[in-house]
C-alpha cells in the first residue's frame, strides 16, 4: 500500500465548479494507508484515446469497466467517478456509488442500466447518469474506489455531498485514465 492523501480530486474539482471549495474542506484531508484497484476495460487502454463510441459523438454510453484489488474485509461498497481535466476547464461525466463491495466489473452502458441499489449524482452538466464527454483534447479518467461504507445518498443527489462522501470512506483507490478522443 502507498501512502496517499484520501483528498479526492474529483472532490476538490465538483466543489470548485459549484463554487463550494473552502480551504477548510481541503484541510481537512487526512493522509491514510489506501490499497490499489487494478482498473481496466476491454474497450480502454491506458494513455490511448477514448474510444468514439463513448464520446458525445455517439449514443453508446458508458464503457465496460473492470476492477481488482487484494480482498479488503472492511470494502462495504464501490464507487465510480469519471472526469476530465482540459487546459481550460475540468468536469464530471458520471458517478456511480453503492455498488456492492462483491462487483468487480460493469458492462457496456451500465449507467442506462445500474446495478439494482446504486445511485447516480447529478454531474457538471445537471444531467444523472452517463454525460459522454466531448473535448477532443481532454484527459479523462474513470477511477475506480472501494469505500468502508455505502454513500446512501439518492439518485440525483448534489454532486459535491456524494464526492464528498466518497472520499471520507475511500480504502482503495485505482484509475484508468484516457487521453482525447478518437
Amino acid at each position: 500500500m502507498r501512502h496517499l492523501a484520501v483528498s479526492v480530486t474529483a472532490t476538490v474539482v465538483a466543489f470548485s465548479l459549484s463554487g463550494c471549495a473552502s480551504l477548510s474542506f481541503i484541510g481537512r484531508s487526512q493522509a491514510q494507508d489506501i490499497a490499489e484497484v487494478n482498473v481496466t476495460s476491454p474497450e480502454l487502454r491506458e494513455g490511448k484515446p477514448l474510444p468514439a463510441e463513448y464520446s458525445c459523438k455517439s449514443d453508446q454510453g458508458s464503457p465496460p469497466l473492470r476492477w481488482s484489488s487484494q480482498p479488503l474485509s472492511e470494502a462495504k461498497s464501490i464507487a465510480i467517478v469519471v472526469d476530465s481535466h482540459t487546459s481550460a476547464r475540468s468536469a464530471v461525466h458520471w458517478v456511480l456509488y453503492d455498488i456492492p463491495a462483491t462487483t468487480t466489473e460493469l458492462g457496456p452502458n451500465a449507467a442506462a442500466d445500474p446495478p439494482e441499489g446504486t445511485g447516480q449524482a447529478k454531474v457538471t452538466s445537471g444531467k444523472v447518469g452517463y454525460e459522454p464527454p466531448c473535448e477532443d483534447a481532454a484527459s479523462y479518467r474513470f477511477t475506480v474506489y472501494t469505500l468502508n461504507g455505502k454513500v446512501g445518498l439518492p439518485t440525483g443527489a448534489p454532486l459535491p455531498e456524494i464526492l464528498k462522501k466518497i472520499a471520507d470512506q475511500t480504502i482503495a483507490r485505482g484509475r484508468l485514465t484516457v487521453v482525447d478522443i478518437q
